[in-house]
């Protein structure tokens, strides 16, 4: 029986997954790997340290197995962070990740230049920090020596494509989300190329995302044991990955995905400029694309793990919610505002920060650890209606990712949406995703939706309640005003 794997890049670790045939999780690895913050603001890595954590996560997945029995192999992860390499390979500088805010000063201007250019005006309703195309013009403007020497730039997990095959190229939705590409044509945008003064030589071909990359190189096959021509696929960004395996593509309905971001995906039948949310571009084979409409909160795992473990000094998530008064939630006036690091969808304001209102002598720890979940809910369902998420599209909600595993943030979503909530299985994530996009190419009689039909699972349904849905309704009103709050006090400094 052949088995495939899964790499996804993750912002703070490479997660491995190993499946069989039958689409079964059989293992799982991981290693960690820490962001450099050179400045405030600055979020950079080694693309090296990915490398080095799959390689790690690699010996530790094989352990037992047998690697000739490898077939295939797909990667994702982080999307927008972009990678530079010079003519040796090897990358110029670290890799400038997608939550970096070093270039918010280029954002306005930028946004202005393309705004007025008619083919791609729409361009400058996505351009936003941590996109690939200001970050590559953050590096001409500031590091134009180093600019000179890149011979291509890559995006995430193409990286380790590239590491594994030798190989340059991305797929359709890093492409699509780079700022730097054309949505209604499906290449890069001679325009955008022409505004920010790139050279062509620098642009990977596009291609895709279940399309043949290459195959594993004769170093890693040796390394690892594999036989020969073990193929690697194109891949793709993580989000998409995760439609694939909780069947938000095949069954065209929503998934949110709670990790460090929140991040809201919907299928629609072409692109949609007229909503909030980015348009990206997905197509297994290079010739048919899909429109997969994607919006973000930047800060949900994030403002958690903020509160969590920087506030309270803890470690145990599941601990400091197993306190929390169920049946009182929604009562209190305290109001937790998630954007801790701007915002990109819903107002598009970099410059956005949180804020904790309604606090008293009386609050208490959970009340506070209460409402940074209901202030994080409070920003998907604003989300879901700056996306044009319909009620009848939004008749339940799948969603996966770590922060899915909080029973108590579930329902809190549950009561905020007033909507069913569906807890996916752990396995239904990018790397699981990503694996079986790589099993589907293997030549087998069996399509990528008949293997995601069969492997998609609810874990726990969570209804909605009518008193504390009619309380979070009263709350969620006056959470909408915290933004022209917060701007009418530091206005001034977010020039």
């Amino acid at each position: 029986m052949e088995q495939y794997i899964g790499i996804d890049i993750g912002t703070s670790s490479a997660k491995l997954t190993l499946i069989n045939d039958a689409g079964e999780i059989r293992k799982e690895s991981s290693r960690e790997y820490e962001i450099s913050q050179p400045k405030p603001g600055w979020k950079e890595i080694d693309p090296e340290s990915w490398m080095d954590a799959v390689e790690e996560a690699m010996a530790e997945l094989l352990s037992g197995e047998d690697p000739e029995h490898i077939g295939a192999i797909g990667v994702t992860g982080q999307m927008h962070t972009a990678v530079f390499l010079g003519w040796d390979g090897a990358p110029i500088r670290p890799a400038l990740m997608w939550n970096d805010t070093r270039t918010m000063d280029l954002v306005k201007e930028t946004k202005e230049k393309i705004s007025k250019v008619p083919e791609v005006s729409y361009i400058s309703n996505i351009i936003s920090t941590g996109s690939p195309a200001i970050n590559l013009l953050w590096l001409k403007k500031n590091e134009l020596e180093q600019f000179r020497k890149m011979k291509t730039f890559l995006i995430g997990p193409d990286y380790i494509v590239f590491r594994l095959t030798g190989q340059c190229q991305t797929d359709y939705c890093e492409a699509s989300t780079s700022s730097l590409f054309d949505l209604k044509t499906g290449t890069w945008s001679s325009k955008i190329r022409e505004i920010l003064g790139f050279p062509k030589k620098i642009y990977p071909k596009v291609k895709g995302s279940q399309e043949t990359a290459g195959y594993v190189a004769e170093v890693w096959r040796r390394k690892f044991g594999f036989k020969n021509q073990v193929k690697v696929i194109v891949g793709t960004g993580d989000n998409p990955a995760a439609a694939i395996s909780t069947g938000c593509f095949s069954n065209r309905y929503p998934v949110l995905s709670l990790g460090t971001s929140g991040v809201l995906m919907f299928p629609k039948e072409k692109m949609d400029f007229g909503t909030k949310g980015k348009n990206i571009m997905f197509s297994a084979d290079g010739k048919n694309i899909m429109t997969l409409v994607q919006g973000v909160v930047q800060s949900t795992g994030s403002s958690f793990g903020w509160w969590v473990r920087q506030i309270l000094k803890a470690d145990d998530f599941s601990a400091e919610t197993s306190e929390v008064d169920m049946e009182s939630l929604g009562e209190n006036n305290l109001i937790f505002y998630p954007h801790l690091a701007g915002d990109k969808t819903i107002y598009g304001d970099p410059a956005l920060r949180g804020a904790l209102i309604g606090i008293g002598t009386e609050t208490t720890r959970q009340d506070i650890t209460a409402a940074v979940m209901e202030g994080i809910c409070f920003g998907v369902r604003q989300l879901t209606e700056v996306m044009h998420i319909g009620k009848t599209a939004l008749q339940s909600l799948k969603v996966t990712g770590g922060g899915s595993k909080n029973e108590v943030w579930m329902q809190i979503l549950a009561d905020v949406l007033n909507t069913k909530v569906e807890q996916l299985e752990s396995g239904a994530g990018a790397g699981y995703g990503i694996a079986l996009m790589a099993a589907s190419v293997s030549g087998r009689d069996v399509t990528l939706e008949q293997m995601v039909g069969r492997t998609v699972r609810t874990k726990k349904c969570f209804n909605p309640r009518r008193y504390h849905a009619e309380l979070y309704e009263i709350k969620y009103q006056k959470y909408k005003k915290v933004y022209k709050a917060l701007t009418d006090v530091f206005g001034d400094q977010k020039g």
